[in-house]
Order: structure tokens, then sequence, then C-alpha cells
């Protein structure tokens, strides 16, 4: 590698994360707690108990309430208020129903309601106002809403560039040293130097996956939206100029979810979108289904059911950047796996906490320094700033 190649590559990585840095320290304080957000509001008291066993809230069987009752009991504890979402668990009798003033209510005006679908039982009531939920919003807008995610994207494309530009950089600095070199007898900077790099290249491949799937949830509701003006489009074109299926003229949901489930058999649902809402179309129930196997339970087919006549329009596969999204998601915050994973995903979000401090460390040792003096650092394994 030439010197002004190497140039090149310093340079990108060194605003590139100067840029993000902050940012990025936001994000993986805010991360490391939402790892655990299950624990944490299980243990504050903002989530059902794990007590509960049973078959799964989407289930057919003997014992679970139909779903026309319990969306009646839902919509009579809000009076005035409109179906928006019906959620199922697969593992437990639980279920969520989400109402709102209008078809296109927003989250602040949403009610989330937690029924066990074995009893009739309201279980609880889901709350933006926990500590889990404010962390949660600070890490995916800070607040701001769609420009606040776009910003926090743009952060996440900046951040896999200086991890990229590090890879290559690291080739060069370590060309004369062995793997894992920690040189704690020579300056304090080529000792926190060392320490950058090792973390740096034991986390990239987890600091990668966590920065591209972080920057596509960032992009869910641009996303969302070009599914809802072609994919979604097409499903519904028939229906086009229609008008909306008022909630009074809402057929069974028991009959859709029917429909649905013949319709993708050995399918699960995982939740149901009512007719007006960003998920569904005017006129239609759309209950999303998802695989039996750990990696198809994440991938969504939506299958649109007349919300009036209980026919079925049409069932489909969602395109590959909504999969993308869908299996994005999950992988963020460790959602694949239990305990375990959970624990991996924090010790690898504390190595990225130290490679962001330790790198705006060293660019604070250094920041009036020529870039032929890093250059030479580069091209010596750190000997020329010893």
């Amino acid at each position: 590698m030439t010197r002004q190649t190497i140039r090149w590559w310093y340079l990108i990585h060194k605003y590139t994360s100067l840029v993000c840095t902050a940012f990025l320290l936001m994000l993986c304080v805010t991360g490391l707690p939402l790892i655990f957000h299950d624990e944490i509001d299980s243990a504050l008291g903002h989530a059902p108990g794990e007590a509960m066993v049973g078959r799964g809230s989407s289930g057919t069987g003997a014992g679970l309430l139909p779903l026309d009752v319990m969306l009646a009991k839902a919509l009579k504890a809000r009076p005035g208020e409109v179906p928006l979402f019906m959620a199922f668990d697969n593992e437990r009798p639980l279920m969520t129903i989400t109402t709102g003033p209008r078809a296109d209510a927003r989250g602040p005006e949403m009610t989330v309601q937690i029924f066990d679908r074995a009893t009739g039982a309201l279980a609880g009531k889901e709350s933006d106002t926990g500590l889990t939920a404010f962390l949660l919003q600070l890490h995916t807008d800070m607040f701001l809403g769609l420009p606040g995610e776009l910003f926090l994207a743009f952060m996440g494309l900046l951040f896999v560039v200086a991890i990229v530009s590090g890879v290559v950089l690291y080739a060069p600095f370590m060309r004369k040293l062995a793997f894992g070199t920690v040189r704690t007898r020579r300056s304090a900077r080529v000792k926190w130097l060392d320490y950058h790099n090792l973390l740096g290249i034991v986390a990239v491949a987890w600091m990668t996956v966590v920065g591209v799937s972080g920057m596509i949830n960032a992009l869910a509701k641009p996303l969302t939206a070009i599914w809802q003006a072609n994919e979604l489009a097409d499903m519904t074109r028939a229906y086009a100029g229609k008008p909306a299926v008022l909630p009074a003229h809402y057929s069974s949901l028991d009959a859709a979810m029917a429909k649905a489930r013949a319709a993708r058999p050995g399918n699960n649902p995982q939740f149901i979108a009512f007719p007006g809402g960003s998920y569904s179309s005017k006129h239609h129930y759309a209950v999303f289904l998802q695989g039996d196997t750990p990696l198809t339970e994440r991938l969504l087919t939506p299958a649109l059911i007349d919300a009036e006549t209980g026919q079925l329009t049409d069932v489909r596969p969602m395109p590959w950047y909504m999969q993308a999204l869908s299996l994005a998601q999950p992988l963020h915050f460790g959602d694949y796996g239990r305990w375990p994973l959970k624990i991996l995903w924090a010790l690898l979000d504390l190595f990225t906490i130290a490679v962001l401090a330790t790198g705006l460390y060293l660019w604070l040792g250094r920041r009036r320094t020529s870039i032929d003096a890093h250059l030479r650092e580069v091209e010596t394994g750190g000997l020329a700033a010893a």
C-alpha cells in the first residue's frame, strides 16, 4: 500500500470517526440497557408476569377466547376509539390490542392493552413513559421524529465507513507486530493505540452488523412508505377509489384469521393491522404471518382480508428491503437468543465504547500533529509515536 493510499484511508477514518463518535457513544450507552429491556421492564413492573404459561394467543385451540370477544373487551375499555393493531405471543396466551381515536392515529395517541386470552382478563397496559421507553426513543430518534431517525441513519453510515477504513489501516500498522500485541511499557499513546486496534479488530464483525442493522432500522418509516406506495398499492388496486370501511361494518376477525391461516398453512400470525393504518389499506385486515423456524419466524407475509366481506384479497411475501428490516430489528438488540446472546451483545457493546473512547483520546492527544507524523505512525506500527 502506497503512502498516498494510506493518506486517503487515514483521512477517511479520521473525519468519519470524529463526526459520528459523540452520537455513537450515546447510542452505545443507551443501547446497553435496551439489550435487557424485557428484564428491566419486568423488574420495574412494566411488563406482564412471566408465570403465565400455555398455548400461544394466536392459536385456535380450546381455552382461548375468540378474537372478536377480545376486541370487544378492548373497545369497551376505550369507548369512542377504533382498533389499530392486535398482536400475539406465540408462546403464552397473551395478546395486545392497540386502539386510538382515529384509524391513522400516531404513537402518542395510541393505547396498548395487554390481555390474557385464556381468561379474557386485562393483564396490564404498555406505557411509553417508563425507563426503557425513554431510552428507546432517545436511541431511535433523539425525540426528533423522522429527522432524528434519518440523522442517526447517516451517523450509522459514517460508522460503517469508519470501520472499513480502520480495517484497511490495521494491515500496514500490524505488518511487523504479532496479533494482540499491547505494548504497555512504551508511551501511553502507543499503549492506548494498541488497545484501540485490538478491541476494534476483535469486535469488528459485531460493530459492522450492529451499525448496518441500526442504519436499516432508522430507515423503517421510509421503507414502509415505499412498501405502501408499491406492493401494498398493487395488492389493493381493485379497491382504488372505494370509500373506507367503517368500524361498524367490520366483519368477523376470527373468520379473517381462518382465511389467512388457510392461505399460509404452518405459519403463525404475529399481528393484525386494521383498516386505515400504515400497515394496511382502508378496506382490509392485514394479517401478518411468520414462519415456524428460527429464521422464517422473523420474515413476515401479509394476507389481506376484505374487512367488510371477509374474503381473501391477496397474500404475498414482503419485498427484500422489508425482509431486511424484519431481520435487522431483532438482530440489532440481540433478540435472537436469550441470556447467552444478550450477555455477548453487552460485552461487545462495552468493547465498542472502549474503541470510541480510546479513539477520541488518541485524537485529542495529537490533534495538532502533522498528517505526515500520523502516517509514519501507521507505517511503523506506532513506533514513530514513542
